[in-house]
């Protein structure tokens, strides 16, 4: 018997019933052979935020080149290195798989710099904290529309343990031994990113997978992009050699991360690494931190991130008035007419006065109230792709 097939999802885990649960009951067909968690895999990956990914900047805005990573090539990564590790350890692949391809689904343009931008202007205007895992809940609940066997629009309506997935899967939570946590719970009631411990032990498989898809690649990217020189990357290779023996590169570091995981992971110890691997991923993303993530290069995009993400907020938001936010953003039509088209369209799907008539989900924002208002802005948003973004910036300030 494997490692943890006694705790994987299925149906003699008495965690069952709660894990396949769904807000909402999907719509059934006859003939469909998928399994529970294999619908929310295809509900997934059809919807457009996730089509969105791949023009969403992983680390390194980067958009003339075919070869840095992007937020998409970053989900397939997690998808690829969580499903071998769940395989190894006997747990479920077709959940993990799931969490994994949908777990950033809310991730905001220009990465975690445009996440904090969002976040900062959240605390200021609304009092509540941005995070892009919480987002990731919120769209696949009410953001993202997919038209059923009759098309009518329906949100995701993915099962408890994806869902639960999708919040719970910091990956830059630095905890070893995970160990999933015994009760469901309300998962619009987590407060903060990392610290509540997936539902499964396929969501604390795709959260530990999430750390060595990106420590290995951003250090490849900043290689190929010359952030790294020839002294840094002495040192890196220096530190890495310790560990493993070998010259660094990332497919030894991925292949040395994983073994060490399946290795020790089990129901004593948890998703864990080795100590010495533990510490070599927390060296790694130290040298990532202080020579990558605080670059003079990345930084420099970080300030333009800033820049944009502020001014169509900014400009959005300055619509608002309690009786007149609809005719005023009508009047902004006449000055920027491609950026508040954009929006209106899409806030038509979600408020309370203009909606679809065919739509079942209930509106969602309330353009006469000022926090409900806050927040669809931001929601619009963090669903931008970077070139979007930069368009509707262009769209502001040009005549």
């Amino acid at each position: 018997m494997k490692k943890l097939s006694a705790f994987a999802a299925g149906e003699h885990n008495p965690k069952w019933k709660q894990m396949i649960a769904r807000e909402r009951a999907l719509y059934l067909r006859e003939n469909d052979v998928r399994s529970p968690f294999l619908r929310d895999y295809t509900r997934a990956i059809h919807c457009t935020a996730f089509r969105r990914l791949k023009h969403k900047t992983q680390v390194f805005f980067s958009p003339q080149s075919d070869h840095i990573c992007t937020r998409i090539e970053h989900v397939l990564h997690v998808e690829s290195i969580s499903c071998t590790i769940a395989d190894s350890l006997g747990l479920n692949t077709e959940l993990t798989r799931s969490i994994a391809v949908a777990h950033d689904l809310g991730h905001s343009p220009f990465g975690h710099k445009g996440e904090k931008v969002l976040d900062a202007i959240s605390r200021e205007v609304i009092g509540d904290p941005f995070w892009h895992e919480k987002n990731s809940l919120f769209i696949v609940d009410y953001i993202e529309l997919l038209e059923d066997s009759e098309r009518h629009k329906r949100n995701l309506d993915l099962t408890y343990a994806v869902r639960d997935g999708l919040i719970c899967h910091c990956g830059e939570a630095m905890q070893n031994h995970l160990f999933p946590r015994e009760e469901a719970g309300d998962l619009y009631a987590l407060s903060t990113p990392g610290k509540a411990l997936p539902f499964t032990y396929e969501g604390c498989v795709v959260r530990m997978a999430d750390r060595i898809s990106y420590i290995g690649r951003d250090i490849e990217d900043a290689v190929a992009l010359g952030i790294l020189d020839a002294e840094k990357l002495a040192e890196l290779t220096s530190l890495c050699r310790e560990f493993t023996g070998k010259e660094i590169n990332n497919t030894i570091l991925i292949n040395h991360l994983i073994s060490d995981l399946c290795l020790h992971s089990d129901p004593e110890n948890g998703i864990c690494f080795s100590d010495s691997t533990n510490e070599l991923l927390n060296l790694l993303n130290r040298f990532n931190s202080k020579y990558i993530y605080q670059s003079p290069r990345v930084v420099r995009a970080d300030q333009y991130f800033q820049l944009v993400i502020r001014q169509i907020f900014d400009l959005l938001f300055s619509c608002f008035d309690e009786k007149h936010t609809l005719e005023n953003l009508q009047e902004l039509k006449k000055l920027h007419p491609m950026f508040a088209e954009s929006f209106l369209n899409w806030l038509a799907t979600y408020w309370t006065e203009e909606r679809d008539p065919i739509l079942e989900n209930p509106a969602i924002f309330d353009l006469h109230d000022r926090t409900s208002f806050a927040k669809a802005v931001l929601s619009y948003i963090a669903g931008m792709s970077d070139k979007y973004a930069m368009d509707c910036y262009h769209d502001i300030i040009s005549f």
